[in-house]
């Protein structure tokens, strides 16, 4: 029996625009795309109504997910600095949390800090080579956010985990990290 092509409309539910696609798939997707539309996948099993149905009824989520990704590609558009200014940044941010974190430092001496292009995460602590690296695009995030990430990686030398310990040493810091770890999801 030959395959049927996948069938595409467009359709609007609860005020939200969507692109809809039936085909051979085993239940309903919901993807936001990088641009921020939405697009709902369906089988071909499936009534075209439950699709709207479903976009209804997610529909505060969907619009609250649209958003995070306009506010993400807004972000990426931010030209990066060159990795040489990034670092240099980084190092004299590094240097003014330094003291706090001396004792727990490996050998008590400043880390190495480096700068990567980093995707998934916004800083790392290496414990083995006593190396603290930041995402590149850190630098583009507010000032308090960036500070967060500074401490929650000098923190790592003494927790290397995400203990309540850890975060209780965050918190001795910057009493307010939550508010400044939002920073980060929201962008």
């Amino acid at each position: 029996m030959p395959q049927r092509k996948p069938e595409v409309t467009r359709r609007t539910a609860a005020g939200i625009p969507y692109e809809l696609t039936r085909k051979k798939v085993k239940r309903l997707n919901l993807h936001i795309r990088r641009n921020g539309t939405v697009a709902v996948s369906i089988p071909w099993s499936y009534a075209v109504g439950f699709a709207d149905a479903f976009v209804t009824e997610q529909a505060q989520w969907i619009r609250e997910a649209v958003s995070r990704q306009l506010r993400r590609n807004a972000r990426n558009d931010q030209p990066l600095p060159s990795k040489a200014e990034a670092l240099a940044y980084m190092q004299a941010l590094c240097r003014a949390y330094y003291p706090q974190f001396a004792a727990t430092c490996p050998g008590g001496a400043m880390p190495k800090i480096a700068v990567r292009d980093m995707n998934t995460r916004w800083g790392s602590c290496s414990l083995r080579t006593g190396t603290l690296a930041f995402a590149r695009r850190l630098c583009t995030m507010p000032l308090p956010a960036q500070e967060y990430v500074v401490v929650h990686e000098f923190c790592h030398f003494a927790h290397p985990d995400h203990s309540p310990a850890f975060w209780a040493a965050v918190a001795e810091v910057l009493p307010d990290y939550k508010q400044r770890e939002r920073m980060l999801k929201l962008r």
